[in-house]
């Protein structure tokens, strides 16, 4: 089984590597072609197009590891099929499970690496093209969540924050103060505020406005300290959609919404379909592997190539609908993230019996 398994790795491998090559062509190209739109705006010339382009490709590589993986799969067991090499292995008394354990040793590389991708090089690659554009075209992020930007609840106090610059620092926020019992204490209003350290702000150009029983104080002055449990990583999601995040980057800012009793189910299902999809890649195995049985009467290559491409963008696609449908709903983060994955690792599970059967 050992050089079954080094065999049918080099064949996969081989084989993922060139869907690989052709899907990330693909869809670099048609970034390249939307990038130029915005071509000429501000310093946004060809170069930083280029630099944009070569930035987005590893959150590509990660969203496509399962649609590679089965297309390559297939591909390269319905070549062996077709020239008769997994014949010649079940009949020297390779068993459907031996074959499934093959594949399972082969795919373990495969996951691990999906998740490397997923968790440590898409999400800072993600935002260093995002921030990238936003510089070159001289333009500042605008949260248009409400017509008077996004608010955030910081413990006892409300933050409204207009607009979050490429490099995390916020302009026109405004922090209103309330006690126990939501009671307004204070108003401030800054221009400018930069992250010093963890937990603490420097506000610039500020008013703060206290109301007290019987009267009301203004005070202005050029800086001061804000002390708040937000930071450049939960901001920086106002940058890059939570399918782009890191876990663990999901995590913290789910964290931070249930804490403040918001809404969280979009950044959970996210978090869980991070730590799920790699999986993925070991459910593709096991659906490539019925394809390679009765070669010669259920079809060529290229046929059967074809329906795999079909089933990963089905995956891929309605993977992301049933995600965004939990959301809407509220259903189970868990259940939502990990559904499309259990499902087509049944109808895997049930084309080999099928298979096995005929």
């Amino acid at each position: 089984m050992r050089i079954l398994t080094r065999y049918l790795g080099r064949e996969i491998y081989a084989g993922v590597a060139l869907v690989f090559s052709a899907l990330i062509l693909l869809f670099a190209f048609l970034d390249f072609v939307n990038e130029l739109n915005g071509l000429g705006q501000g310093q946004y010339h060809l170069a930083y197009v280029l630099l944009f382009v070569v930035l987005t490709i590893p959150g590509h590589i990660y969203e496509l590891f399962p649609v590679a993986v089965l297309v390559g799969s297939i591909s390269a067991l319905v070549q062996m099929a077709a020239n008769s090499e997994l014949t010649v292995y079940r009949a020297s008394g390779a068993s459907l499970m031996q074959m499934l354990s093959a594949l399972f040793k082969i795919a373990l590389p495969l996951v691990v690496l999906s998740f490397v991708v997923g968790e440590f090089v898409a999400p800072p690659s993600e935002r260093m093209a995002q921030q990238l554009r936003l510089k070159a075209k001289n333009i500042q992020v605008s949260l248009q969540e409400f017509r008077s930007g996004v608010w955030v609840k910081d413990e006892q106090s409300f933050v409204n924050i207009k607009n979050v610059m490429p490099d995390t620092s916020l302009r026109n926020i405004a922090i209103y103060k309330f006690d126990d019992a939501y009671h307004l204490l204070s108003i401030t209003n800054a221009k400018r505020a930069n992250f010093i350290e963890a937990g603490r702000w420097q506000l610039e150009e500020t008013m703060e406005t206290s109301f007290e029983k019987l009267s009301t104080t203004v005070h202005t002055s050029a800086t001061q300290d804000w002390y708040s449990a937000l930071n450049p990583e939960l901001l920086s999601v106002l940058l890059v959609v939570p399918e782009q995040m890191s876990a663990w980057s999901l995590y913290q800012y789910a964290s931070h919404l249930r804490e403040n009793h918001q809404q969280s189910a979009r950044y959970e299902i996210a978090m869980w379909n991070k730590l799920i999809y790699p999986l993925a890649v070991l459910v593709m195995m096991v659906l490539a592997l019925p394809f390679a049985g009765h070669q010669h009467r259920s079809g060529g290559i290229g046929a059967k190539m074809f329906m795999g491409i079909v089933l990963g963008l089905t995956f891929h696609f309605v993977g992301r609908l049933f995600a965004s449908l939990g959301a809407l709903n509220n259903w189970q983060p868990l259940i939502s993230a990990g559904a499309m994955t259990t499902l087509f690792l049944l109808i895997g599970l049930m084309m080999l019996w099928w298979t096995e059967r005929r």
